[in-house]
């Protein structure tokens, strides 16, 4: 049995300590009302003076092209109306010419052609006044920008909240799969994999109390929460958002998100009853149950995994979307949990436990951090190069937002999560040093975390994004509390599953 350290255990209370002041102190000095923006604003304006010269001499371009498009406009009225004038003048010859009626039929739809033009230039100025104005009205500005720095406290404990969440849930999702293939090697692994799982109930009981939080309008992290959205009467309506709004409901997306973190944490608690149940079982009925509730569960999770991508993370930007993201999102979380399950098992074999795993698992355990980064980075390019060939302006904004506003993480999580994984892990007799696994893992869950963050920050916060306090205690918060939910639930249980099938051929393990 396993015993939690009281300096481990000590180690994560100050973890969450810390965290939970940090985590205030955001919300503490997150801006209350347009003021304080107002007086942020003016001091970024006086610190980066260029920057506001810059804005107004593009202001006073766009001015300029304006009031052009409007006096080309008048002057092409006016030659309308000349011509007009002078059909008038010649129509008597005109009609007197029996051979000239076709010419006359012909020049006026040529008028009536000029003026629906003259029409249709006059409502394109209009428009163009319309969304010049609306762009530079400072009232709509500095409201938008409140909004956003009262997200980000949010946001960050969202994007840590929701990457430990998940994190268990890829563990969840390769211990079943280890169940449904029956695969020798793994078995001396389950307790470790049932101990990292056993953060998914508190994790999800967090988290639903954060999604409902935001339905109640505590935060403005998610747009088509927002009010007015779908009403056409309201300043705020979006037509795309409102045609969506059949799905993209605060009472069906909160049903959905019970019904899946319900359903996974079913399975997690019935298939930890029954691995238990068959230490002391004289046949193997507990593990047929086991293999069969798998399977299910599989089925269940693909769908609902996906479903879950488009709701808790690609919803930020309810005007995109992508036909891989579900995949994508996966990726990134299943490599995470067997990242984890890595980490923990190369801890515990360090303090002397887990006697029957030896440097074959542990090179398993490589292997599938090293293919799934190779996974994720295919996903990756497939859906960025996809997009940005075609450059359908309603697609490519997604992409064009993260480069030039999240520069730095945006192509420092594919340093984090393929060049160094691909530099580190290739090598075969890497996979099996204890130190090179450890650290590969440890930039690994840092890569994907901050490819959850490459995902939700610029839907919330836009461009008033740093890593501050907030996103440090956060992650802090959660790390804790990961540590001290999953190291208590190991020492509950023995850490090997004795009458598993398979568990002698992975005591002896060994290529």
């Amino acid at each position: 049995m396993y015993t939690f350290s009281s300096k481990l255990k000590t180690f994560s209370i100050i973890l969450m300590a810390l965290g939970i002041l940090g985590i205030g102190y955001g919300f503490l000095t997150a801006p209350k009302n347009i003021e304080e923006v107002e007086t942020l604003l003016a001091k970024e304006s006086s610190e980066h003076g260029g920057g506001h010269g810059e804005a107004a001499a593009a202001h006073h371009e766009e001015s300029t092209a304006l009031a052009h498009h409007e006096e080309t406009s008048e002057a092409h009225t006016e030659e309308v109306k000349a011509v007009h004038s002078e059909v008038i003048v010649d129509n008597d010859s005109v009609v007197a010419n029996n051979d000239s009626v076709i010419a006359k039929e012909e020049i006026t739809h040529e008028i009536k052609s000029e003026e629906s033009h003259e029409t249709a230039v006059a409502h394109e100025v209009k428009e163009d006044k319309h969304d010049v104005s609306h762009e530079h009205d400072p009232k709509a500005h500095t409201e938008h920008v409140l909004h956003q720095l009262q997200n980000k406290p949010w946001s960050a404990l969202y994007v840590a909240c929701i990457f430990f969440l998940l994190l268990s849930m890829g563990v969840l999702a390769f211990y079943a799969i280890q169940q449904v293939a029956q695969a020798g090697w793994s078995p001396v692994l389950f307790r470790v994999m049932q101990g990292i799982t056993a953060y998914l109930p508190v994790g999800s009981i967090i988290f639903f109390i954060l999604l409902i939080l935001c339905g109640l309008h505590f935060n403005h992290i998610f747009v088509w929460l927002g009010e007015g959205v779908t009403d056409p009467n309201s300043p705020n309506y979006d037509a795309i958002i409102a045609g969506k709004a059949g799905y993209l409901n605060f009472p069906f997306w909160i049903f959905r998100a019970a019904l899946f973190l319900i359903g996974w944490n079913l399975y997690r608690h019935f298939s930890r009853k029954n691995c238990l149940a068959q230490d002391e079982a004289n046949d193997d009925l507990y593990y047929k149950k086991n293999f069969k509730m798998s399977a299910g569960f599989l089925v269940f999770f693909i769908v609902s995994e996906s479903i879950m991508s488009w709701d808790w993370i690609m919803s930020f930007d309810p005007h995109w979307f992508s036909t891989l993201f579900g995949w994508y999102v996966f990726a990134s979380f299943f490599v995470s949990g067997i990242t984890s399950i890595a980490l923990v098992t190369i801890y515990l074999k360090s303090k002397g436990y887990l006697e029957y795993v030896n440097t074959s698992h542990i090179h398993d355990l490589a292997k599938f951090m090293f293919g799934i980064s190779i996974f994720w980075t295919y996903l990756w390019f497939s859906q960025f190069m996809l997009i940005w060939y075609a450059n359908i302006p309603e697609e490519v904004t997604y992409f064009i937002t993260r480069i030039q506003l999240y520069n730095l993480p945006f192509f420092g999580a594919v340093v984090m999560n393929f060049v160094f994984p691909l530099l580190i892990l290739v090598n075969t007799d890497f996979k099996r040093l204890n130190w090179v696994i450890i650290m590969a893992g440890i930039v690994i869950l840092l890569g994907h975390y901050v490819d959850f963050f490459n995902m939700i920050m610029p839907g919330t916060v836009g461009d008033r994004w740093f890593i501050g306090v907030s996103e440090i205690a956060s992650i802090l918060f959660f790390l804790g509390l990961f540590i001290f939910v999953v190291f208590t639930a190991l020492s509950k249980s023995p850490l090997l599953a004795k009458r598993n099938p398979f568990i002698e051929e992975s005591k002896h393990f060994h290529y």
